[in-house]
């Protein structure tokens, strides 16, 4: 496994912060390891609190289902070409449920099979395209597939996510974690 780059490290919870500490331990609880992308973003205690707290609002009291939280997620990860959040959103997603074919054509930036969930992704992919700047049409096309403004809203907020942890991991090019390595986009990594 390749190290991060521009200097970041891949914390321990013996080289962390103080601060980070208690935050991998938790992550630790959760995943059974502490994944790269925790050990580089634990660097900053606030940047690692914050990331953590974002996605335990968004993938536990949004109000978008659970194969659509991993919609957005996958989206925002595969338009933003983040290698290791890609592995690491098939492995929720696949775990999550959502179909194979979906999968992929999320993993590919294609039309998803399911019409509701496809204007969900193609919204996602015009947030960041637009940089929140989305027009009437934009926002009335997603409301008459089916979803909410409550929703709209939940999608900002996994794209505030995934924000942090893509370029976190863009400029840290952190390594895909070895249990996820069949998963990444770039196989090298």
């Amino acid at each position: 496994m390749s190290a991060p780059k521009n200097g970041f490290q891949l914390h321990t919870k013996d080289t962390a912060p103080a601060d980070s500490k208690p935050l991998m331990e938790k992550v630790e609880q959760g995943y059974g390891f502490v994944p790269n992308f925790f050990g580089v973003i634990s660097e900053s205690p606030a940047a690692a609190e914050a990331y953590m707290t974002l996605n335990q609002i968004f993938t536990g009291k949004s109000s978008l289902s659970a194969a659509d939280v991993q919609v957005v997620l996958l989206t925002i990860s595969q338009h933003n070409k983040c290698n290791y959040c890609v592995a690491a959103h098939t492995a929720s997603a696949e775990r999550t449920g959502l179909d194979a074919g979906t999968i992929q054509a999320l993993r590919e930036g294609r039309n998803l099979p399911d019409a509701k969930q496809d204007a969900l992704a193609t919204f996602t992919r015009k947030l960041i395209d637009k940089n929140g700047w989305v027009s009437e049409d934009d926002v009335q096309t997603f409301l008459d597939a089916g979803y909410t403004r409550q929703n709209l809203l939940d999608v900002i907020l996994g794209l505030s996510m995934k924000t942090l942890s893509n370029y976190v991991n863009h400029i840290a090019e952190t390594p895909v974690d070895g249990p996820l390595a069949d998963k990444a986009l770039d196989k090298a990594s």
